[in-house]
């Protein structure tokens, strides 16, 4: 199967289902196309996605976490694992992908879709507000296990990407860490991050949070 976009998603604004006094993004619906662009280098620049909405701006937001992809293998995986639909966006990305294993990814890799140019960038850390969105016991153990958490994307060139567009991969970066390996990074596993760490391939501020881990 050929990689592709099979959904693109937009936010739809609400309370913060986390219970923070804050508007939230976390729900995203399908919508016809996405224009994308660069956003700030920090958290709180906001989306790369125009007319997306991001509550949480000291977690969130800004060029590493410019766009979200997830892919609908995996939500076809979690729509029979909770016995309930989890449509395209409701997982909050803005990209719903079809055809990849986004774990796969390599930390940095670029790739074509639409008329941008993305790179590979920071894995997902699963919030409260995810945890409240999706109403799960323990949720956040339950995704953390699994270990697919999609992708964030950096944009190297602005434009548009539609449903169907292909998802052309570029080399992969020689160092070989994985966004799934970057994940498994991130939420406590120390062999992981002792290599995370070794390749120096994630964004100084995400690279020293591991460091002070270790």
């Amino acid at each position: 199967m050929v990689a592709h976009i099979l959904s693109t998603n937009c936010a739809v604004p609400q309370p913060d289902p986390g219970g923070a006094d804050r508007v939230s993004g976390i729900e995203k619906k399908p919508v016809e196309f996405l224009e994308i662009s660069a956003p700030g280098p920090h958290y709180g620049d906001g989306s790369g996605v125009k007319g997306d909405v991001i509550g949480d701006t000291k977690h969130h937001g800004g060029a590493d976490k410019a766009v979200y992809a997830f892919e609908s293998e995996e939500l076809a995986y979690w729509e029979e694992r909770l016995g309930r639909p989890c449509p395209p966006g409701s997982f909050g990305e803005n990209l719903t992908l079809s055809g990849i294993d986004a774990s796969t990814l390599v930390i940095n890799q670029e790739l074509e879709c639409g008329s941008t140019r993305l790179q590979v960038s920071v894995p997902r850390t699963p919030c409260r507000t995810f945890a409240g969105w999706m109403g799960v016991p323990g949720w956040l153990a339950l995704f953390t296990e699994h270990g697919r958490a999609g992708s964030y994307f950096r944009v190297l060139r602005p434009g548009v990407i539609r449903p169907g567009d292909q998802l052309i991969l570029g080399d992969a970066p020689s160092h070989g860490i994985t966004m799934g390996m970057a994940f498994r990074a991130k939420m406590g596993d120390r062999e992981c991050a002792r290599a995370v760490v070794e390749a120096n391939c994630l964004p100084t501020l995400h690279h020293e949070q591991l460091q002070r881990r270790l």
